[in-house]
């Protein structure tokens, strides 16, 4: 986060001469007043006009450069026609009305910095960050030798970051993250012994950290995260810079052990690397740490059991995707901090504990893919902050739907994302649980803009939880985590029953996912109120009865699965549903219509729904298919005593798979015939 601008007071006025003679050559004075006063009046002249002038210089030279200004900002704000210290970004000192401070940023522009910048010999504070600047920078800023905060973070430069850094001894700020900057950290930034923040995250720098990153003795803030080349072991001395409270070095190429963070620390990132060995005891000793993520790296051994300790400084940890096995520690504290809590794609088992419900603050939790073996966490409910639930892939197991039902209060309040999939859950979906959710509805109307879930808040700079994964075709898909954004994913479980129509309520939904259980009945025409939703999986399930044509209304939905169920009749036609194609529908022997190759019938197109007579019909044909059920239970069991004493059960699975083609082709056959 930017701090507020300094002002530079800028080198005093020289001061008036003296008129030592005046007592005893009175005469002289005259001639002073003629030789000295003109030419004092020139400095004064030279130092105020003339100097303005060059910083107005400077700045239309950097003008001239900027060859998009989207806002016209620059356009129309500066001109000769009034006071350099009254154009937009520009701040004057207080006393020689030069340039102290410039501040740019947000504003849109694309250009080059040319060497004339290097002019304003006051500046202070530079801001030109989040712009779309370009090129190299040029060696004549390295004449601001006032500079105390530079920040050319979120442009695109190019190139080496440049020795000449070295030489602006009064820094306190460097930043020129997320640009495209090459090469290794020059030695002499290690010298800027004032520095209290350094921010060269998100290039593409490469080569190791030198010891000598002790000289920086006044550095709080160090980031280095995003360069991905930047290896070799993390120095120790970083555990003695006793200034250091946020450290980030993840996604990078750094090896070894995990380094221990000075006792200053609030944020300590070292996620993303190739780290080995175990999580080190004296993280017991870390009580100042606020946020710690260990996530992606080669860590293996068990989680400290003092981890639950530390939940009462600490709100954000993330360990997932490591080699960690055993429990998770259970020793949660009252008035426990956490915000986040990521412990997914280890190895860790038995199960969750319990006093994770002392942490009221929590808004993520995921522990997904892990071994873990316990019930579903009905006592998490209660937790009114909780937003994003990740329990996949684990050995969850039980009726979901009773928990529910027992319970009178409104449960999850504010949850918006749900991931119970690949687990082993049964019973009936749990409606009064879609019912609780249809809460977030009066949140989404008042939203006007998406925004980003706030994951932690520490010494000003505020982190956001980037994304989480979901299960979309099969595979999953890291999404950004939004304040808008909903998801459902219950599938590869147990459940059975129909799917409840409550989930119509959800308008903000957008992913479904209900693939792989044992959902019977019709796919619910209230699913055409999720007018957001995105992907829609209903695939492996015992669906039956037709495609309601009002789908078509989802107009944002780009992923269909409807795949092998019993569905029958005409696929919908036009708007998304004519961007689906035979994936999303293979296995379903009734359907017909575009994309397949099966054609439907006039009748069938503009007659979707049955008659009060074709249903009299229909039930007197079920009738007599039932009672030839009777008879062919004995020939069932007679068949199947053949086929296990001759074993070679191929050719009546074959003989059973053609006969069930043929029964399902028949009745449409037949229904056709109706029509």
């Amino acid at each position: 986060m930017l701090k507020r601008p300094f002002e530079v007071v800028g080198e005093p006025a020289l001061p008036l001469p003296t008129p030592i003679l005046m007592g005893k050559t009175g005469f002289l004075l005259p001639l002073l007043v003629v030789v000295l006063l003109p030419a004092q009046g020139l400095t004064l002249s030279a130092d105020s006009p003339n100097n303005i002038t060059t910083d107005q210089l400077a700045l239309l030279s950097l003008k001239s450069h900027v060859t998009n200004d989207a806002r016209n900002l620059l356009a129309t704000n500066w001109s000769t026609t009034t006071s350099v210290c009254n154009w937009i970004g520009v701040t004057c000192g207080s006393r020689l009305h030069r340039v102290t401070a410039l501040n740019l940023s947000y504003m849109g522009l694309t250009g080059t910095i040319e060497p004339h910048l290097g002019n304003l010999s006051f500046l202070a504070w530079l801001d030109i960050s989040h712009n779309n600047f370009h090129g190299s920078l040029p060696i004549e800023l390295a004449n601001m030798r006032q500079l105390k905060h530079l920040r050319f973070g979120s442009n695109s430069f190019s190139g080496e970051i440049p020795s000449w850094f070295g030489s602006l001894t009064k820094l306190k700020a460097l930043s020129l993250h997320d640009n495209k900057l090459t090469g290794v950290i020059p030695s002499t930034l290690w010298n800027l012994s004032k520095l209290e923040e350094l921010d060269l995250s998100n290039n593409h720098l490469e080569g190791t950290l030198s010891l000598e990153i002790r000289n920086l003795i006044s550095l709080e803030f160090f980031f280095l995260n995003g360069n991905l080349y930047i290896g070799g072991e993390i120095p120790w001395v970083i555990s003695n810079m006793t200034s250091l409270k946020h450290i980030d070095f993840s996604d990078n190429s750094f090896t070894g052990r995990i380094p221990i963070p000075p006792p200053s620390a609030h944020w300590f990132s070292v996620s993303m690397n190739n780290l080995v060995g175990e999580i080190p005891s004296s993280v017991c000793n870390w009580s100042s740490l606020q946020g710690l993520n260990l996530a992606e790296n080669n860590l293996g051994g068990t989680i400290p059991d003092c981890f639950g300790n530390l939940s009462s400084s600490l709100s954000h940890i993330d360990v997932k995707k490591n080699k960690l096995h055993g429990p998770i520690p259970e020793n949660f504290a009252k008035g426990c901090s956490l915000t986040s809590f990521y412990f997914s794609n280890n190895q860790l088992e038995g199960s969750l504990p319990r006093s994770l419900g002392n942490c009221k603050d929590l808004i993520l939790l995921d522990v997904g893919n892990n071994n873990l073996n316990d019930t579903f966490p009905i006592w998490l409910g209660h937790m009114d902050q909780l937003q994003i639930l990740l329990l996949r892939s684990n050995r969850f197991h039980g009726n979901v739907d009773k928990y529910f039902d027992e319970v009178t209060a409104p449960l999850f309040p504010r949850l918006r994302v749900i991931d119970l999939s690949h687990n082993e859950f049964s019973g009936y979906l749990p409606t009064n649980f879609f019912k609780n959710l249809y809460l977030i509805k009066e949140e989404f109307e008042k939203k006007d803009e998406p925004e980003y879930v706030i994951d932690a808040s520490i010494d000003g700079y505020v982190y956001y939880i980037g994304k989480v994964s979901f299960t979309i075709k099969g595979l999953e898909t890291d999404v950004p985590q939004r304040t808008t954004w909903t998801g459902i994913d219950f599938s590869g479980n147990q459940f059975f029953g129909e799917i409840p129509e409550a989930l119509g309520e959800l308008q903000p939904l957008l992913f479904l996912n209900l693939s792989h259980n044992s959902l019977t009945g019709s796919i619910p025409s209230s699913l055409s109120d999720l007018t957001e939703l995105e992907s829609l999986d209903l695939s492996w399930n015992r669906l039956e009865g037709r495609i309601p044509a009002q789908l078509k209304n989802l107009t944002f939905l780009a992923v269909l699965n409807l795949s092998h169920n019993y569905l029958v009749g005409p696929i919908p036609q036009g708007r998304q549903f004519d961007t689906f194609t035979n994936d999303s529908y293979i296995g379903n022997l009734g359907l017909c219509g575009l994309p397949l190759s099966t054609s439907c019938s006039n009748n069938e197109e503009l007659k979707p729904t049955l008659t009060n007579e074709i249903f009299t019909e229909e039930f007197s044909w079920k009738t007599a298919m039932l009672m030839g059920y009777g008879c062919g239970v004995v020939l069932g069991m007679s068949m199947g005593y053949i086929v296990f004493t001759i074993k070679k059960p191929w050719w009546f699975v074959r003989l059973i798979e053609r006969s069930e083609q043929k029964y399902v082709q028949g009745k449409l056959q037949r229904s056709k015939g109706e029509l």
